[in-house]
């Protein structure tokens, strides 16, 4: 795949809000969507044909979070249907960064719950950070 092309990819994954999310207000905690992020993080990166487990166990490489970023718009609910999109942002030889949209759909409209971005370094089991991110991600730069 090229770069150009891999930027174009998004993954929309959806996720219902369940009462063990929510706070005391019955809004989804905060935190939560960073367990929203992985979710459609790790459906990205299959849906590019590549598990998380396979890099993890076959190929020896992992993706430690260095940054995120969250920008919260609108409470999200118990019971809300909420849809993760998920597209890579950035990819460099050693670290790839992903962007992310959740949206709650409210009839035919879209309420913007949060927007956010995670980086990650490309690790290699003994910690190490490795510089071969296109090649372990397929992509030709």
């Amino acid at each position: 795949m090229k770069l150009a092309d891999l930027y174009q990819v998004e993954n929309r994954t959806t996720v219902r809000v369940t009462y063990r999310d929510t706070d005391q207000m019955g809004h989804a905690y905060y935190a939560n969507h960073l367990v929203w992020f992985e979710i459609g993080r790790t459906e990205l990166v299959r849906q590019l044909g590549m598990a998380y487990r396979e890099m993890e166990q076959a190929a020896g490489v992992f993706l430690p979070v260095a940054s995120a970023q969250i920008a919260y718009r609108a409470p999200a609910r118990y019971d809300d249907l909420i849809e993760i999109r998920t597209r890579v942002a950035r990819l460099s030889h050693v670290s790839i960064e992903f962007h992310y949209h959740v949206v709650r759909r409210d009839g035919d409209d879209e309420v913007e719950i949060a927007q956010g971005s995670t980086r990650h370094a490309f690790v290699g089991r003994d910690g190490k950070v490795l510089k071969n991110g296109f090649e372990i991600l397929r992509v030709e730069g």
